[in-house]
């Protein structure tokens, strides 16, 4: 379900080295992140926070669940302030974000007392979540690798980042999973290699973050060979049958008040902004169903 204007999309590709040591996702998310700060709006430090959420989001669920929904909230010190990134499957993978700040605030403020959860759907159904602080130096990227160590007990060297911004904003990142194979020599050898990655910025200004070429950038001299590629975008699964159905667990008295007012009731998305009227002759049909 990729929406937007964009005509463009977003790519990600998925490798393992021939020897069995290392599995390598890397991702182009500009679109996608373009189309969800166009949505909400953000400034500054909070537009970048938010944009690493985007992609980190991505980068989890096509590591972790390809086929499953994956949703991350960053809570801010305040514990009432969070952002939000929900990465889902589809034909088209698509991901969309939503900021929730708290009345008054007018930033978002990590701190000692930030908190990361991620929480995504496992094949049999039930859900997996695992919550880490957010380390005041690393960010987004130093919390991801802190979760997959924890909550997944997997291995993983993230970046994610972003540079540029409006129309010229480009973002992406990495993950480099070790896995059981992994030998002490090539262990060492990516592990320097990753010293020259630390930080996406350098790579997404020098035009170096397109996922093809990352990755032979990152696995250079080591063989390996690509297992997947997908798409991704920006989008929202709101409607008009899912506005009705919020407000029809509304307290009755709040719909009968609407429905007298007699005008078009119009409310917008919270995550993508997409505008719905709804006619008062469907809120009627709210309190005939109940």
């Amino acid at each position: 379900m990729v929406t937007g204007t964009d005509a463009g999309v977003d790519r990600v590709v998925r490798a393992i080295t021939d020897d069995g040591a290392f599995r390598v996702v890397t991702v182009e998310s500009s679109r996608t992140v373009r189309q969800a700060i166009a949505a909400q709006q953000p400034n500054g430090t909070l537009a970048g926070l938010f944009a690493d959420l985007i992609t980190g989001s991505i980068l989890v669920r096509e590591t972790m669940s390809p086929d499953q929904r994956v949703q991350i909230i960053l809570q801010a010190e305040d514990q009432k302030s969070r952002l939000i990134a929900d990465s889902n499957p589809d034909t088209n993978p698509w991901t969309r974000g939503l900021i929730q700040l708290a009345r008054n605030a007018h930033d978002f403020a990590l701190g000692t007392e930030a908190r990361l959860q991620v929480a995504r759907r496992l094949y049999n159904g039930s859900l997996h979540q695992g919550v880490v602080a957010v380390p005041a130096s690393g960010g987004i990227s130093e919390a991801l690798m802190s979760y997959m160590q924890s909550s997944e007990q997997v291995v993983s060297m993230i970046a994610v980042g972003t540079y540029g911004e409006g129309d010229a904003l480009r973002a992406g990142g990495y993950l480099v999973q070790l896995l059981p194979d992994v030998g002490e020599g090539p262990l060492m050898v990516m592990t320097e290699r990753l010293k020259d990655f630390a930080t996406m910025r350098p790579l997404l200004e020098k035009q170096m973050a397109e996922p093809h070429l990352l990755l032979s950038e990152l696995l250079y001299g080591m063989p390996y060979t690509e297992v997947g590629e997908s798409v991704h975008g920006f989008g929202c699964n709101c409607s008009e049958e899912r506005i009705l159905f919020g407000l029809s667990t509304l307290p009755r008295h709040d719909v009968q008040e609407l429905t007298q007012q007699g005008d078009m009731l119009e409310i917008a998305c919270d995550y993508c902004r997409r505008q719905y009227k709804i006619a008062p002759a469907k809120l009627r049909g709210l309190l005939a169903d109940n």
